[in-house]
C-alpha cells in the first residue's frame, strides 16, 4: 500500500495508489463494509502515521479496495507535502562498507597529507588502513545520532548550501516510521512497529564535519540544515520482507553515477530499534533511517553537490525524492 499526504490548503488527507494514479483514502474508508465508525475514518483519511496503525484487517480492505480500481478516480486539485511531520529523527549506521569507503574519500578530499600513507599501506597490506574502520562501539550495538527532525524537504524542493560550507554531499538511505510505540523491546516486537518506509537523503555538509565529529559531540551543523524525504510512504508489509535486497540509484544532473545496495547491513531494523527503545519510549510518528547505502554519497565517489546539481536518489519499490541545491539567501 503507497500513501501520501496533500492538502488543499485548508486541511490535510491521506491518498492511497490506485491503478495509475491516487484516490482519497477517506472516500474508500468511508465505502468499505461492514462500515467504520466516523471517528476512525476522520483519523486514518488525515494522517498517514495513525492509517499505518490501524487494525491490519481495515488496512486490507483498503488495500484490497485500491487495487480493485483501474483508472485514476477524479479529485480536486490538491498540492502534495510531506506524508507526515516526524516526531523524532534517529540515523542509524548500519554499513561498514559505507563507513570505510566514506573514510577513504574523506582522507582523501580533506586530509590530502595523509592520503599517501593511507594508499600505501593499503597497496602494500590490503584494505582497509585500520583507522578507517568504524569504532569498537560500532561493532558491539546499533549506532545513530539525532538529527533535526524540523527541518525536511520533500520531493522538488531547493537544498541550500549553509553558509560555512563549501558544497553539500548526499547520502542515499532508507527511512522507516513507527506506527506503534516501544518500549524495552525485543527485535521481533520492535520490526513489528514499523509502519511503513521512504527514502531520505541525509545531506552533510562535509567541509565542517570532521572538526565536529572531533569534538565528542558527534555532527551539529554538518548535518543539521536540511534533509530529504520523499513524497509518498510504502507501507511496511511490502518492503520489510526484502528490506536487504532493495536496489538504490543515484543520479546527479540526470546522469546515474551510482546503483547502492541494501545489503550487508551488520544490524536488522529490529535489532536496531530494539536498541534505541533500552529504557527509553519510541513513539509512532517517530522516523529511522538505516544509514547510507554502501555506494550511495558523494564522498565515496569523490563528487560532492555545487549549486545549481539536481540530485535524484531512488530505491526500487519505495519511493525517488529529487532535489535541486543553490545557495542560501
Amino acid at each position: 500500500m503507497k500513501l501520501r499526504r496533500v492538502t488543499d490548503g485548508a486541511a490535510f488527507a491521506v491518498e492511497i495508489a490506485a491503478g495509475d494514479g491516487w484516490v482519497d483514502a477517506g472516500a474508500l474508508l468511508r465505502g468499505l463494509s461492514p462500515a467504520l465508525a466516523d471517528a476512525d475514518i476522520a483519523r486514518w483519511s488525515g494522517d498517514i502515521v495513525a492509517l499505518l496503525g490501524a487494525p491490519d484487517d481495515v488496512r486490507a480492505r483498503l488495500a484490497e479496495a485500491a487495487a480493485a480500481l483501474t483508472a485514476e478516480p477524479a479529485t480536486a486539485a490538491r498540492r502534495v507535502v510531506l506524508p507526515f511531520e516526524p516526531r523524532s529523527f534517529r540515523d542509524f549506521m548500519l554499513y561498514e562498507r559505507h563507513a570505510i569507503d566514506a573514510a577513504r574519500g574523506f582522507v582523501k578530499t580533506y586530509m590530502p597529507g595523509a592520503w599517501p600513507f593511507v594508499r600505501a599501506y593499503e597497496r602494500i597490506i590490503g584494505p582497509p588502513f585500520p583507522l578507517l574502520k568504524p569504532s569498537r562501539l560500532w561493532y558491539r550495538e546499533p549506532i545513530y545520532y539525532m538529527g533535526n527532525h524540523l527541518a525536511f524537504a520533500g520531493d522538488g524542493e531547493g537544498i541550500a548550501i549553509p553558509s560555512y560550507a563549501d558544497g553539500v554531499d548526499y547520502e542515499l538511505e532508507l527511512g522507516f516510521v513507527l506506527k506503534s510505540a516501544l518500549y524495552n523491546a525485543g527485535a521481533e516486537e520492535a520490526e513489528a512497529a514499523i509502519g511503513g518506509f521512504v527514502v531520505v537523503n541525509d545531506f552533510t555538509a562535509r567541509s565542517v564535519q570532521r572538526n565536529e565529529m572531533r569534538s565528542g559531540f558527534g555532527p551539529q551543523k554538518s548535518k543539521h540544515f536540511r534533509n530529504g524525504l520523499s513524497n509518498a510512504v510504502v507501507s511496511a508489509d511490502e518492503v520489510l520482507p526484502r528490506w536487504g535486497d532493495l536496489k538504490g540509484e543515484v543520479r546527479i544532473n540526470g546522469r546515474l553515477v551510482a546503483e547502492p545496495l541494501s545489503a550487508g547491513a551488520r544490524w536488522t531494523l529490529g535489532e536496531a530499534l530494539a536498541h534505541a527503545s533500552r529504557s527509553e519510549r519510541l513513539y509512532p510518528g517517530e522516523l529511522f533511517a538505516t544509514g547510507t547505502l554502501p555506494g550511495g554519497s558523494g564522498i565515496e565517489a569523490g563528487r560532492m553537490l555545487s549549486a545549481g546539481d539536481t540530485v535524484e536518489i531512488a530505491i526500487d519499490g519505495v519511493g525517488r525524492l529529487r532535489n535541486t541545491i543553490c545557495r542560501e539567501g
